[in-house]
């Protein structure tokens, strides 16, 4: 085992560059979901490992596994919204269009990434008509997808689809439908392209085209980005669907943000949900996932020698407890949304803060993590956790920074409702007159930055904080006298730990 001098990180709070990530993976039971095609929405928190595993399976190489990546920055938007069917529900008029980038995309697949294919007869006849199609069209086997909705193209659908002629307009030909007639045209398209691509895999292989980064041009007031996603998951649902009718494993696969999932109203949300919605936890009673098991494979990785399994305790050690008699783990955890990157932020804190005691004179020498450590890292800890909740709510709450700072005129880290109230008395000068307190505890809630007091009872179990992020169906509860901030947030709002007294 290496000294923990010797190492700069345990790795990065951003999966897009953390060197680390893809050989401290850990299989979660999201990602083997996935894997298996048994779930194909992805959800939970920014940060809970989302982009993790979308990388673990676009990076995967194997003569039997095919993937695809699409990030919000490759979409043709501006082409993309033309595609909106006129005389549909809003909902679903993005749904046609997605299919179609995804059928395109499983084509660039089939045509040049798959050397199996053909793999029989039919597959073989059926390749060709996807070649047909995609080389009279587009000019190449393998088109840019960012430009298939480009108003230059010409879509050639004669002799190699059939549909009904009497949807293109007058003087149109077959051989030449320009692009903005797609939409009159596009469910017959897809209908042939489907039976095409479904026809062609081979169904000992496995295919993902996967959707990662939606949350980048999220706008919780905008009806056309939750249409959009909306769209995105209809049609996923019904290729995926398609997909088994055929006996093929292929995955339409999309990674989103759980606040803006639980943002989104449609007909069918509640079967994808039922059926095809699988939620990163970590720590929970509903996973086996495990934080402490994240972090030992990133310690296997950094100081490990000749791939040595190095345990938490190694590590941290806990021998000594942390006030309140907790362990370290434990101590970390409670500060954190349980996500790997809060961990791994915290790790990586307290790293530099057993470094800089190390360099110190006259201290005792050690090879683990000890609790001052631990101390000194929540300053620097502390601020990350505030920024994190900083890009996650300042979209949907605007103002939640003068909320923040009702909790810090209170003062304390447990507080009551009566004293919340008061001091929304006080400062009604900067709060909105149209949001009553109580909405305000709610939205604190629903974001986690407080948690209330549930009593226990007979047959209940013990008196408890509940905090949303440990259970996303949670929800607010009104007649509760008695809250408390986040513990992460202790040392940014530069809260006391004690109870203030209301008399």
């Amino acid at each position: 085992m290496k000294s923990l001098e010797s190492i700069l990180s345990f790795g990065s709070v951003d999966a897009d560059n953390d060197e680390y990530l893809l050989q401290s993976f850990e299989d979660h039971e999201a990602y083997l979901n996935v894997l298996e095609h048994r779930k194909f929405l992805v959800s939970g928190r920014k940060g809970s490992g989302k982009t993790a595993i979308y990388k673990k399976i676009i990076t995967t190489k194997s003569p039997d596994f095919f993937t695809f990546g699409h990030t919000f920055s490759d979409y043709p938007w501006h082409y993309h919204d033309k595609q909106a069917k006129i005389g549909v529900p809003d909902y679903d008029k993005y749904t046609h269009s997605w299919k179609y980038l995804i059928l395109l995309t499983s084509a660039k697949i089939v045509l040049n990434q798959d050397h199996s294919l053909p793999y029989d007869d039919t597959s073989l006849e059926y390749m060709s008509k996807i070649e047909n199609f995609v080389v009279d069209s587009y000019g190449t086997r393998d088109p840019d997808i960012t430009q298939i909705f480009s108003p230059s193209k010409h879509l050639k659908l004669k002799p190699t689809m059939n549909f009904d002629l009497g949807l293109l307009k007058a003087g149109i030909s077959p051989d030449r439908v320009p692009i903005t007639e797609l939409p009159v045209i596009v469910s017959e398209v897809n209908r042939n392209l489907t039976q095409y691509i479904m026809s062609s895999l081979n169904p000992e292989n496995n295919y993902f085209i996967c959707f990662d980064q939606l949350d980048l041009g999220f706008d919780p007031n905008s009806p056309d980005y939750k249409y959009r996603l909306i769209g995105l998951l209809l049609a996923a649902r019904d290729l995926n669907l398609k997909a088994k009718e055929f006996g093929k494993k292929f995955s339409v696969t999309v990674f989103l943000r759980d606040d803006i999932y639980e943002m989104l109203q449609f007909e069918d949300k509640n079967k994808i949900t039922e059926n095809f919605y699988t939620l990163i936890e970590w720590d929970t009673s509903r996973t086996r996932g495990s934080l402490k098991s994240l972090m030992e494979k990133r310690f296997k990785a950094t100081i490990g020698e000749l791939h040595e399994d190095i345990r938490w305790d190694q590590v941290f050690d806990e021998t000594q407890e942390m006030t309140g008699h907790l362990t370290k783990y434990r101590f970390i955890t409670d500060r954190t949304f349980l996500r790997p990157r809060d961990i791994i932020k915290f790790s990586n804190a307290v790293l530099e803060s057993y470094k800089h005691r190390m360099q110190s004179e006259n201290v005792d020498k050690t090879t683990r993590f000890i609790n001052q450590d631990l101390h000194d890292a929540r300053d620097e800890y502390g601020r990350y956790f505030q920024r994190e909740i900083d890009d996650e709510i300042h979209k949907h709450i605007p103002l939640y920074k003068k909320y923040l700072e009702i909790l810090k005129g209170i003062g304390v880290y447990r507080f009551t409702k009566e004293q919340f109230l008061a001091e929304c008395k006080n400062r009604a000068s900067i709060l909105p007159d149209t949001i009553s307190p109580i909405y305000l505890l709610k939205d604190l809630f629903d974001f986690s930055i407080i948690g209330y007091y549930k009593r226990g009872g007979k047959g209940f179990g013990g008196s408890e904080y509940v905090f949303k992020f440990k259970d996303p169906q949670q929800e607010f509860d009104e007649s509760s006298d008695t809250f408390q901030v986040h513990l992460g947030l202790i040392d940014a709002l530069s809260l006391k730990r004690y109870e203030k007294s209301t008399k």
